[in-house]
This record gives structure tokens, sequence and C-alpha cells, in this order.
């Protein structure tokens, strides 16, 4: 294999430019009589008059996302289907100029997907891949799944949104054992099933490379949460994984309990996003109880879940002690004045939680004060970058309006 690749990375220095990627792509489109996409020659266009031979760019990306707007926010060209993928991408076999692939949000169906996984068997510079919200089927996913175990080069593998469920969802579990190279992977809303996420959990325990993965949204046939018990007991192995997303679990106070007894052995974990689920008081004191040991996470995301008043004040004790926190989101989780006004308190008196995120909470006057004070002044302890809520007064009211945030 490795003289194979060898062998490939020769023959691809021919199409190693803008100006060689350009020509490859037209005249494989005019030898199938195929249509290129104008959008494609102009970013090469535009990379080949970036700069001279010297200054030239080494390596772009390409980004053809379909939805994709002029300045009028008009949809400005269809997205791409089958026969579009194929006249693109089987000229950059042997290329070594295009390190990104931006396909999400378009008409791709297995047939294409299919062309894709060839191409990931075949490549030496691809580093990212995005195929989010396309038609992707088994087959399609499956194909892909052959390419990844034949690639050292893919970084990044988006295919949220595609509906290949728990056979395509099984491939790509198993590509895991044998591919060296992916550090992130999200495979949201793809219709895992329960025997999938416990596959995923089964690889993840060996596999030495992945950092970020999202499992969210799966089809769970069964809400006792057996997926959260081996989440949790594959964390409790797993000294790679830095970035997990379980979101729409269905997960309830005994799931955030059993997950916490397996991450609290974690040293490595540093984004923990648990939003979307159903856990509420005594689930989030299990939570906060980790907190307060002081783990290495940075980000915890329990976003749309339902703490209120008595979990926020377990949180915010757990604050006191935990000096790794950086980033809390706490939006939309039925908090009110009591809850609010403690985690207000508490922040206020210390500096490590760098973001806070608390929108679609109940606020009162006093949550209101309290957040005015830790948002407003020469130098507030919240920027308008750290948080989603600001502060303003009306006849001497206080009140908060909402910031744009990524939560």
């Amino acid at each position: 294999m490795l003289i194979k690749k060898h062998e490939q990375l020769a023959v691809s220095m021919a199409a190693s430019t803008a100006e060689e990627t350009k020509n490859n792509y037209l005249n494989y489109a005019e030898q199938h009589g195929g249509k290129c996409l104008p959008e494609v020659i102009t970013m090469l266009d535009l990379a080949e008059d970036a700069g001279d031979d010297e200054n030239s760019a080494l390596c772009m990306s390409l980004d053809l996302h379909g939805n994709k707007r002029n300045v009028q926010n008009e949809m400005y060209r269809e997205r791409i289907n089958d026969k579009a993928v194929s006249l693109l991408v089987k000229p950059l076999m042997d290329n070594i100029f295009i390190v990104g692939l931006n396909l999400g949000y378009n008409l791709i169906s297995g047939e294409g997907a299919v062309v894709i996984g060839k191409y990931l068997e075949t490549t030496n510079a691809l580093k990212r891949l995005i195929l989010s919200y396309n038609d992707i089927d088994v087959v399609g996913a499956t194909a892909i799944a052959k390419g990844l175990q034949m690639n050292d080069s893919l970084t990044e593998l988006q295919l949220n949104g595609n509906k290949f469920g728990n056979d395509g969802g099984m491939a790509i579990a198993g590509a895991l054992q044998v591919n060296e190279s992916l550090t992130v992977l999200n495979m949201d809303d793809t219709d895992l099933t329960n025997q999938t996420l416990v596959a995923f959990t089964t690889v993840l325990k060996t596999n030495s490379s992945l950092l970020n993965i999202h499992l969210g949204r799966p089809l769970l046939k069964s809400l006792q949460g057996e997926t959260t018990v081996h989440i949790g007991k594959m964390l409790e192995t797993n000294n790679c994984l830095q970035e997990i997303h379980i979101t729409k679990h269905a997960m309830d106070n005994s799931g955030a309990q059993r997950l916490m007894e397996g991450i609290e052995h974690n040293m490595y974990l540093l984004h923990l996003d648990l939003s979307c689920n159903s856990i509420s008081r005594d689930g989030i004191k299990a939570i906060a109880d980790y907190l307060a040991k002081g783990p290495q996470l940075e980000v915890l995301n329990l976003a749309y879940n339902r703490a209120e008043d008595d979990g926020a004040i377990d949180i915010a004790k757990a604050l006191k002690a935990n000096m790794n926190l950086k980033t809390l989101v706490l939006c939309s989780n039925s908090l009110s004045d009591l809850g609010l006004c403690s985690l207000a308190k508490v922040l206020k008196n210390t500096t490590h939680l760098q973001q806070l995120y608390v929108w679609g909470n109940n606020f009162g006057n006093e949550a209101a004060q309290a957040f005015m004070e830790l948002t407003v002044g020469e130098v507030p302890r919240f920027g308008p970058d750290d948080t989603d809520v600001r502060a303003y007064v009306v006849d001497g009211i206080p009140r908060l309006a909402r910031l744009a945030s990524p939560y």
C-alpha cells in the first residue's frame, strides 16, 4: 500500500496547481460530454490569479454547498447532482491541490457517493469532506466506508443528515477499526440505531485517532438508556476523544448519572454536549458533582434540558471549585430568578468561566438586574461575544435582550 501511495503521488504532480486542476476538469468534462460547474471554474481562476508562481497558494478547498446565496440572498445555481459530482471528482483522483471539498445540502445520492468513495481510495491530499444533508443511502455510505479503510489523508468527515440508517452506520463504524487519520466525524441525524451506537462505542474503546464525534438524534427502539451506559463505559477507557455530542438521545436522570460514572475517570474530554435531552434536577446534580471534582472539561452544553432552579444552584456551587470550565450553556432550562441569581452571584466573584449562554429562561427583575451587572459597564464580566444576553433599562426597570450566539 505504501508503494502504491508513492506511485499515486508521483502521478498527481501533474495536477498540483489551480491552472492544472482547471485544465483537467475542463478536459474531462469535454471528453465525457458533461457540463462544468461555472462556480468551480471561477474559484480556480481566482486561485490562479491570487499571486505569481512563487507566491500562489499551494492548495485550496472547494466550497460548493447547496445553500450558497448571492448578495441579494438568492440561490444562484442549481444543487449538484450525481452526474455533476462524477464530472468533478473523477479528475481529482490524482490531484494534490484540492485539500477540502464541501458538498453539503446538494442532491447527491448513493450513485454519487460511490464515486466519492473511489476518490477516497485514491487521494493523498483530501483532508476535509463535507457531505451533510444529501440523499446518501446505504450503498453510498458503504462505499464511503470502504474508501475510509484505504485512505490515510482525510481528517474530517461530515455525514450528518443523510438517512442511511443502521447498515450504513455499521459500515462507517467498521471503517474506524482500520482508519487511523480521521479526527472529526459527524453522524448526527443519520438514523443510527441502538446497534449502531453500541458498535461505535466498541470501536472507540480502541480507536486512537478520533478526537471529535457527533452522535445526535438516533432512532432508539428503547428508552431504557442502554446506549448511554455503553457511551459511559467507552469514555471510561478512551484516552483520545476530546469532544463528544450526545444530543437528542432522550437521556433522563438515570442516564446522566450512569454517564457521569464513566466520564469521571476520563482525563482527556474537553467538550461535552448533552443538549436537547430530558435531564432534570437529579441528573444535573450528578453533572454538578462531576464538575466540582475539577475535570479537564472546558465546554459543557446543557441547553434544552430541565435543570430548573435546583439544578442551577448545584452548578453554581460546582463552579466555585472548578477552575477549568471555560464555556457553560444553559439555554432554555426552565430557570427563574432564584437559579439565575445564584449563577450570577458566583460568576461575579470568579473569573475562570469565559462564556455563559442562558437565553430562553424565565428572567424576572432580580435576574435581569444581576445579569446587567455582569454584562454592562466599562469592563463587563461577559462581553457581547461571550454571552447571549445584553441588559438595557426601560423606565428604570432592567430588561434583557438576546444577542446572536452559536447556541
